[in-house]
């Protein structure tokens, strides 16, 4: 994941003992310095009423007699629609004259841009050269950009090692995104051995400024046990650092700390705040929980049709427990119309990130004819998938079974398995890919 490397340079230099009418005067005759301090006085509001349109006219007059932070700050309105209309092309036009002069923030800004396609064509070698340059300077966001270069392969040949070693440069000036990716790289053993205490370290120091996903994951940590004794307490004070900065994985936890009663008291008030919350975040398991909750009446009035407009938001979300939920509600008419075509839909998709239940569910209506024709192989390819993984029903269903069944079609259900499990893989790759 890149990160965007927007930088205002917000400072001014006093020319002399000058008044803001000498300060005009000097910039109306065309003095770069004047004019940039002039805008950044409109911009920020300071000794004069604050104005981003004339802050952008003034910032526009000094770029265009050369002021390298005047096209740099001037890039960054483009870029953000502050003061003038956004204009990605006219951003990367002023952002590439201050780079050409030497500013490593326009040179980071640069790179960033032409790694999303913004303003100019897609080029993640061209994103690479502009990272570099600044990171040579030693801007930390540039640094930690072209270590993600490095880490995707992207632009650069894939090097774990000299990803490592610009995380590791960005991190160590205190650039609180790459302390994050240093923490999750430790944590999962990528390119490095997996080290928890190493990986609490650095996510701490990150969530210590204020990285909601490095305080989220520190939480996790606690929760755990990894790298630290396990603490409930300490993982929910984590998670609320996270969750009162929006941070919707945050919000989730905290609303399952509550509803369980794990680090805090049992609150199925707060539980369910939290969780309305995360939701609005699109957090799918969210969803899946306040459908849960509604189900059964905990805290709520028991709601069947708010149930299964929580599963199905959920489920559309991705989150396979939601969709496993919605395909059961479908199956047995609760708070919707029975469908067996809906209920093995969902079920499928559960199914294909790995839920067991929802596999030996479709086996079972295969087994039926339930939604689709009967066929046994099919039944038994789902049965044996769910069995392998160590689901009890599925396990004892296929004792029964298999004594009865010949060599063919053994062999024929255990090939529909492997082409089963080829679809899995298949989309949990895919899944990877996109995180």
């Amino acid at each position: 994941m890149l990160i965007a490397c927007v930088f205002l340079p917000l400072f001014i230099d006093h020319i002399g003992a000058a008044t803001l009418e000498e300060l005009k005067v000097q910039a109306s005759n065309g003095n770069s310095q004047a004019e940039f301090s002039l805008g950044w006085m409109y911009f920020s509001g300071r000794g004069i009423p604050e104005n981003h349109t004339e802050a952008a006219y003034w910032y526009r007059k000094s770029a265009e007699h050369g002021n390298r932070e005047a096209q740099s700050t001037l890039g960054v309105l483009y870029e953000t629609g502050d003061g003038v209309p956004t204009d990605y092309s006219e951003a990367c036009k002023w952002y590439r004259k201050a780079a050409e002069q030497g500013s490593y923030t326009s040179q980071s800004n640069l790179g960033t841009m032409y790694a999303n396609g913004k303003g100019v064509s897609e080029d993640y070698k061209e994103a690479v050269k502009w990272f570099r340059k600044s990171a040579e300077q030693g801007w930390a966001k540039a640094q930690c950009n072209l270590a993600n270069m490095y880490a995707t392969g992207k632009g650069v040949e894939k090097d774990d090692r000299r990803a490592m070693k610009w995380y590791k440069a960005s991190a160590d000036q205190g650039y609180a995104a790459a302390q994050f990716i240093l923490g999750a790289i430790y944590e999962n053993g990528q390119g490095v051995p997996k080290d928890f205490i190493e990986a609490m370290m650095w996510y701490r120091t990150a969530a210590q400024q204020g990285h909601a996903q490095a305080a989220t994951n520190l939480g996790v940590m606690y929760a755990n046990g990894r790298g630290v004794q396990k603490d409930s307490r300490e993982a929910v004070k984590w998670y609320r650092v996270a969750a009162e900065k929006g941070y919707g994985e945050a919000q989730f936890n905290l609303g399952m700390s509550y509803g369980n009663g794990d680090g805090v008291p049992k609150n199925d008030a707060e539980a369910i705040k939290w969780y309305k919350l995360a939701a609005e975040q699109n957090i799918g398991a969210a969803f899946n929980n306040l459908g849960s909750i509604y189900a059964k009446g905990i805290g709520v009035l028991k709601d069947v049709r708010q149930t299964f407009t929580f599963y199905m938001k959920g489920a559309e979300l991705g989150d396979h427990s939601s969709q496993f939920n919605l395909a059961a509600s479908y199956y047995s008419g609760e708070g919707v119309r029975r469908n067996y075509l809906e209920a093995i839909h969902w079920y499928y998709k559960s199914a294909i990130q790995g839920d067991l239940d929802a596999q030996y569910n479709i086996g079972v209506m295969y087994a039926k004819g339930e939604g689709v024709p009967d066929d046994h192989t099919e039944s038994y390819g789902w049965m044996y998938l769910a069995a392998q993984n160590g689901h009890a029903a599925a396990i004892q269903l296929l004792k029964a079974l298999e004594p009865a069944m010949t060599r063919e079609q053994l062999a024929k259900g255990r090939q529909k398995a492997s082409e089963i499990q080829t679809t899995i893989s298949r989309e949990l790759l895919k899944v990877q890919k996109l995180l």
